[in-house]
């Protein structure tokens, strides 16, 4: 298939998944809300420690840094709030999924389609607002060139990864009646090992070190280190990309395996 032909098919789901969004647009301004809070209590706990510390500063992260990244590790995270997971598994628990498997589409692509807008609204509606909030309340690092275009390129492959986590959850709804626990757990396993809880630099080396080997860092830490400056040269920073490319194509390897494997599991009346 060719991209055209593929833009051509998948967009519906796209545009379909917009409309769908853009219906309850109070739920953009709770989210900012929501966001917005968690940011504010995250900087002020951080500001905290740095009054009280002696010596250099934690990770090599300067104040100013800290605070860039615990704002753009919460823009990142409404990034992979895609909700794939919760409608792929609602779809397995309602039946729906029978009417999917008639379509003539890539079903996880189809999934990534709709996923797709979902990203992009909150970053533009809920992320952009709160990042500008706090551009004007607190002194911020400003990226260089360069740190802004890895960034770019990261942040797509972290989308790549973040999709590919949640589809793998939401699949699990094929295994159990209800993923609520399962989602909970990722949730708090992806928050912690991606580094939006604390910057992987910060954290102890045993504990760092899983870190860097489970895919979740490609998620925030990643991005955010490319954006910072805190790489050793080049080699470094490609190494970085590398490994979110490879998990990237990992997990998308693994999420159509399992898709594969979980409609073997469909039962539907007649059959």
């Amino acid at each position: 298939m060719t991209p055209v032909a593929a833009l051509r098919r998948y967009t519906p789901f796209a545009v379909g998944s917009l409309q769908s969004l853009l219906q309850y647009r109070s739920t953009f301004l709770i989210n900012a809300v929501t966001a917005a809070t968690a940011v504010g209590l995250q900087i002020f706990l951080w500001r905290a420690v740095y009054a009280g510390r002696t010596g250099g500063p934690p990770g090599g992260y300067e104040l100013p840094e800290l605070t860039t990244y615990v704002l753009l590790a919460q823009v990142l995270a409404l990034l992979q709030a895609n909700r794939v997971d919760e409608e792929v598994a609602g779809e397995v628990q309602r039946g729906d999924i029978a009417v999917s498997l008639l379509r003539p589409v890539n079903y996880p692509l189809s999934r990534f389609a709709a996923g797709l807008p979902v990203s992009l609204v909150n970053a533009v509606l809920v992320a952009l607002p709160v990042l500008l909030l706090y551009a004007l309340l607190l002194p911020l690092t400003v990226p260089s060139g360069a740190g802004a275009a890895l960034f770019a390129l990261s942040a797509g492959f972290s989308l790549v990864i973040g999709f590919g986590v949640n589809l793998l959850v939401g699949l699990a709804g094929f295994l159990t009646t209800n993923i609520w626990g399962i989602r909970i757990v990722k949730d708090s396993v992806v928050a912690f090992f991606s580094g939006q809880v604390v910057p992987l630099a910060l954290m102890p080396g045993p504990l760092a070190a899983i870190a860097n080997a489970l895919p979740f860092q490609g998620l925030i830490d990643g991005p955010l280190r490319l954006l910072l400056g805190h790489y050793d040269g080049p080699a470094d920073a490609l190494g970085i990309l590398a490994r979110q490319a490879a998990w990237a194509g990992v997990l998308a390897a693994l999420a159509a395996l399992a898709w594969r494997r979980a409609v073997r599991h469909v039962e539907v009346l007649g059959g």
